[in-house]
């Protein structure tokens, strides 16, 4: 944390799962109970669809041809150039970070203060649809930080602009009874190393350290950095074994986990106190129910 700047802890917004084919990742979210909203074309190049918890969603995000792509440059970080690269480097898979923001252009000038920052905010606009069926417009500014040793994932602060046209109780009634956040895990050799990093993006200055990794708790979510045989024990799947940064899971919190399983028509296994999807299975990310009372 940079000295005299304030401390403003940013909770976690949405979690960004990158595929090739939109309606097929949609189909197996859909297959594990959750409500997966219409298809949403952005004005810079990409395509997605929304799974949305209170406070929270995943976006399932893709690169389509109905508009062109921005291109990186001075001051200005390109979302969909990013993840077009990403997709075309390393495949399917977490791809994204972001974190709340009440301010975009004062967690973009808190990034700079911090080392990690130093790009204009990204405003733009595009057409939600309403529980009725009605056209809702919604509006974004993003605020990037870039943590060099992490070139995997895009991190950024998002604000939005219109919120109440966004959040829909209707659309967090989940078949498998999905409540929250639980955390976004990422797996790194040394975590310890990205502490400063992620300190500066969340706001959160005490964190827990152990053996295993490192955990920042936000006012939505945790952030969990742990080494890769750490994660491997926790849920029973691999994990990268890279010196930089990878979203390898998300856990997201349930308020039953037999509902859950019964609605996953088979495509996560029971283990122990956790429902777990293998990235094998889910286009490159392991998805990981818990149910909220054991969590607690």
């Amino acid at each position: 944390m940079v000295e005299g700047m304030p401390s403003i802890a940013r909770g976690l917004d949405h979690v960004i799962h990158l595929v090739r084919d939109l309606d097929a990742a949609g189909e197996a979210y859909t297959r594990l109970g959750f409500l997966v909203g219409p298809e949403n074309h952005h004005p810079f190049g990409t395509t997605n669809r929304i799974v949305q918890l209170p406070g929270f969603f995943i976006e399932l995000l893709s690169i389509g041809d109905h508009a062109p792509i921005p291109e990186h440059g001075p001051s200005r970080f390109s979302f969909a150039a990013f993840h077009r690269d990403r997709l075309s480097r390393l495949g399917e898979g977490g791809s994204g970070l972001a974190v709340e923001s009440r301010d975009a252009k004062a967690d973009a000038r808190a990034f700079e203060a911090a080392g990690v920052g130093g790009f204009e905010t990204f405003a733009f606009e595009r057409n939600g649809v309403g529980p009725n069926g009605s056209p809702l417009g919604l509006g974004f500014e993003l605020a990037f930080a870039v943590d060099p040793a992490s070139p995997a994932v895009c991190f950024f602060a998002c604000e939005h602009k219109r919120p109440q046209n966004f959040w829909s109780a209707a659309a967090q009634a989940h078949p498998n009874g999905a409540i929250g956040i639980g955390s976004a895990m990422f797996t790194a050799e040394n975590p310890s190393d990205h502490h400063i990093f992620f300190d500066a993006l969340t706001g959160v200055r005490d964190f827990r350290a152990s053996s295993s990794g490192v955990a920042f708790d936000t006012p939505r979510g945790a952030i969990e950095i742990l080494i890769p045989a750490a994660f491997a024990q926790r849920i029973g799947e691999p994990a990268a074994e890279t010196s930089d940064v990878r979203l390898s899971a998300l856990r997201l919190l349930v308020a039953d986990l037999d509902q859950a399983e019964a609605a996953s028509q088979g495509l996560a296994e029971r283990r122990g106190n956790l429902l777990v999807t293998p990235a094998s299975h889910l286009f490159g990310l392991t998805l990981v129910l818990e149910g909220a009372t054991y969590a607690a």
